[in-house]
């Protein structure tokens, strides 16, 4: 029997985030606030304050003109200006073809039924000439390319606009929630950063208390009250009791930020493997002392059900946890425990609002119409056990829609689409039509393999699902990879893609490809540098620029394929039962 063969265990800071920070630069940083005012002795082994500066923090040089982030794109990571000046430029901000992104134009009806005999025979085929520069040009190559706007002195001209100097942080809003940047960012001048990634704004905010409260503090000023007024039943309170109530409010994380690369290593795991690594928020049973709002990712809500548990809904951004037994409590002047548990899929971001505060303020204001919309909220949800009038379980979500097919959704992190494509292998009869339609859209090469994980007859095709967490956004340096501004749906500009693969290895349901592009005699287009072909990242646009929308969907006869938003569950339920 051949040896087995044996590796030292990975470790956390294995591969640096900047390889070139070496002692001089680390000791020079510590110099720098806020890490000079911070004490080493509260970053205890192995996570030192030494080795976060060293292998979770970049430097980074801009030259003027160079974006350093732009409004609208997904980050991971928190920046201090070590040395220069930016410039904020405040929404509306700049176009988005200046930014990168793809200029937004439906076909008419006869464009689209012209691709029939204008598309190329050959697969892929470019327009060479369309790579042009325009707007933007670049610096270096890679995913640390730099881009800079070659009319930035008009443009700050036009745009409102502030400065941030030395010292001052930026993007941990974005960075802690992953959330869209909201500004575009650009060099004035030669600027000196210092990028810190996740990780290390993590472990920085838990070990000191200054840097914690200042992160917190920007928080409420910028975005806190604003996120409170979008939950239903804080929406109506005035102004001062929202102040009060942001005050108050705590902020937590559960999960890895960068879950996508340990959804990829454990995907195939049983369920309740997987389950077991899904952090718990609060558990079955637990007093609740605050009412939970989910600022960004997902919960599984769950119950104890034989020996394991059983999935009852999920929570996305927007969701909130505690309020049934809240308002029980509070109608019956006892202690009312939870009746599920509520874990991070993922990672989650919670914001917990003490129980005092709820129900002083908003428990007392709800009408009667709210109270009873709580209250058949709940009766939908907890159904009992026709056997056991004792037990409360889920047989089927509120919406109708089969316990298992919801696990399923959750399991495979599939609840993230907004716009997945289903397929019913009952009805589809393996025509081709819409393989055939997507590819007439999208230069001879469908943007979609039908096949994926299957529940029953159903299955979840390998096309891209525009995720409501797109974390194939994260790092696309040319911004080439974005949102449209009309629908939300995840484009790539074919422009001003380098190539990367940045989205592609991000991606957790590997639903981007990269391909080698031609030209329209069916010649590949090459680096003149090296040689090589060219790739281009792609994927399904949605047919954002066809008439008829989705082409693989207007094209099945049979009514087999919809794109289905997975957090609409009883549209899918509805779907699912014709």
């Amino acid at each position: 029997m051949a040896e087995r063969v044996k590796i030292p265990r990975p470790q956390r800071w294995q591969t640096s985030f900047g390889p070139d920070m070496d002692d001089a630069q680390v000791r020079r940083i510590l110099t720098l606030p806020p890490f000079v005012s911070m004490d080493p002795e509260r970053f205890p082994a192995p996570l030192t304050l030494d080795g976060v500066v060293r292998h979770d923090t970049r430097l980074l040089h801009f030259e003027d003109g160079d974006l350093v982030v732009r409004a609208g794109d997904y980050g991971n990571s928190a920046f201090l200006v070590v040395a220069g000046e930016l410039r904020v430029i405040l929404p509306p901000g700049l176009p988005g073809k200046m930014l990168g992104r793809s200029p937004e134009r439906r076909q008419g009806w006869l464009e689209a039924v012209g691709q029939l005999w204008r598309n190329s025979r050959e697969p892929e085929a470019r327009d060479a000439g369309r790579y042009a520069e325009g707007g933007l040009g670049t610096r270096d190559a890679g995913p640390q390319t730099r881009i800079f706007l070659q009319d930035l002195p008009a443009m700050i001209e036009r745009d409102q606009t502030y400065c941030l100097a030395a010292g001052e942080i930026f993007g941990e809003i974005a960075a802690l929630g992953r959330t869209q940047r909201v500004a575009t960012v650009i060099a004035q001048g030669e600027v000196e950063l210092l990028e810190i990634r996740w990780q290390g704004l993590r472990e920085i905010r838990r070990r000191d208390a200054a840097f914690r409260a200042h992160v917190e503090n920007l928080y409420r000023e910028r975005s806190l009250e604003t996120h409170l007024r979008e939950t239903p039943i804080l929406r109506d309170l005035p102004p001062e009791l929202i102040a009060e109530i942001a005050d108050q409010t705590l902020f937590e994380t559960y999960g890895e930020f960068d879950w996508y690369g340990t959804y990829k290593r454990f995907a195939q795991d049983p369920a309740e493997v997987r389950l077991q690594r899904e952090p718990v928020i609060v558990a079955e049973g637990a007093y609740p002392d605050g009412l939970l709002l989910i600022r960004s990712g997902f919960g599984r809500v769950s119950r104890r059900f034989n020996n394991g548990h059983k999935t009852l809904r999920y929570l996305g951004r927007g969701g909130v946890f505690g309020m049934e037994e809240l308002l029980r409590g509070w109608q019956t002047g006892t202690t009312v425990p939870l009746d599920a548990s509520l874990r991070a899929v993922g990672y989650t971001d919670v914001l917990r609002v003490p129980t005092a505060i709820i129900e002083q303020h908003v428990l007392p204001r709800l009408d009667a119409r709210e109270v009873a919309e709580i209250q058949r909220t709940l009766t939908s949800i907890n159904l009992r056990d026709e056997r056991d009038p004792e037990i409360t379980h889920v047989a089927a979500d509120a919406s109708g829609l089969e316990s298992a097919m919801l696990e399923m959704l959750v399991d495979h992190h599939f609840i993230n689409g907004t716009s997945a494509m289903l397929i019913n292998l009952d009805r589809c009869v393996r025509c081709d039509a819409c393989v055939d339609a997507c590819a007439v859209a999208h230069d001879d090469n469908p943007r979609f393999n039908r096949h994926g994980p299957r529940y029953g007859p159903i299955t979840v095709a390998n096309a891209c699902m525009h995720c409501a967490d797109p974390v194939c956004m994260i790092g696309c340096p040319t911004g080439a990879i974005h949102r449209s501004s009309d629908g939300g749906q995840v484009l790539i500009n074919d422009d001003t893609c380098i190539g990367c693969a940045t989205c592609a290895d991000s991606c957790p349901y590997d639903n981007i490809r990269m391909v080698e592009v031609r030209d329209a005699s069916g010649q590949f287009i090459v680096d003149q540098a090296q040689g090589a072909p060219i790739r281009k990242a792609t994927k399904c646009d949605l047919c954002i620029d066809q008439p008829s929308g989705p082409a693989c969907e207007a094209a099945c006869p049979h009514d087999a394929l919809v794109r289905m938003d997975l957090r609409d569950l009883p549209a899918l339920a509805d779907w699912l039962q014709r």
